[in-house]
């Protein structure tokens, strides 16, 4: 479903991604992971259409759209939240839910979000103030947000930041429950390492702009090179 061949982008001459290649199944749950500054939201950035990449392709279904802005990409999507909340402060839960919902080519099947405001949480909260939310709440609406669009590629930039343990196991609940209600192709971002392990049936690793392996988990955590770019040493 989703497709990224040769991306590179460069910050001065700082080369924040170079050369990445990456591709993510139909209902597949993908980490991408690595150390701090290795690149991996910039990668999202990229895909998302907030960053324009200085070479390299981004298919959808098969379709590029390296060459389409930030809401053309959505309309045909491509869904995303933020490592850091981007919520609208002054709207309330509900608001932020429509504001989504809104976009042409958004949600057909006004079940599926009635269905996630309830799985995830929401539903006594809908005319509330996000900020008003604890924080793993916030958390969760920006997700129904993104679910909003019915998207094909759904990038989640480390949901489970700063959540405690039982907030990430619902949080893995919630993800399990959309795989069967909404089957699309997930990027995620985090580096809860337990929590990448139980969702993610491939992950792919990132150092310093590149991609350094890509595989199941247990065989990338074994690999060589993962354990030095996290360890910053080589393995025994």
């Amino acid at each position: 479903m989703l497709e990224v061949r040769g991306l590179s982008r460069s910050f001065g001459g700082v080369r924040a991604v170079d050369g990445v290649d990456l591709a993510v199944a139909t209902d597949e749950i993908h980490g991408l992971i690595g150390p701090n500054g290795a690149g991996k939201t910039t990668v999202i950035n990229l895909i998302s259409g907030l960053l324009t990449p200085g070479a390299g392709e981004i298919l959808l279904d098969g379709a590029p759209i390296h060459h389409l802005p930030p809401h053309a990409r959505a309309r045909a999507g491509v869904a995303r939240t933020f490592q850091n909340l981007r919520l609208f402060p002054n709207l309330s839960v509900r608001r932020n839910i429509e504001v989504a919902e809104a976009i042409p080519g958004g949600a057909a099947d006004p079940g599926l979000i009635a269905e996630a405001i309830e799985v995830f949480g929401l539903a006594p909260v809908l005319d509330r103030s996000p900020a008003s939310l604890p924080y793993g709440q916030m958390r969760r609406l920006e997700i129904v947000r993104a679910l909003a669009l019915r998207p094909k590629v759904l990038m989640l930039d480390e949901p489970a930041a700063g959540m405690n343990p039982e907030e990430t196991d619902r949080l893995f609940a919630n993800l399990t429950w959309l795989r069967r209600r909404h089957p699309c192709a997930i990027l995620l971002i985090e580096h809860d390492l337990r929590f990448i392990m139980s969702a993610c049936e491939r992950l792919t690793v990132m150092n310093m702009g590149r991609v350094i392996a890509t595989g199941p988990p247990a065989e990338v955590t074994r690999n060589p090179d993962v354990i030095t770019a996290y360890l910053g040493q080589p393995a025994d």
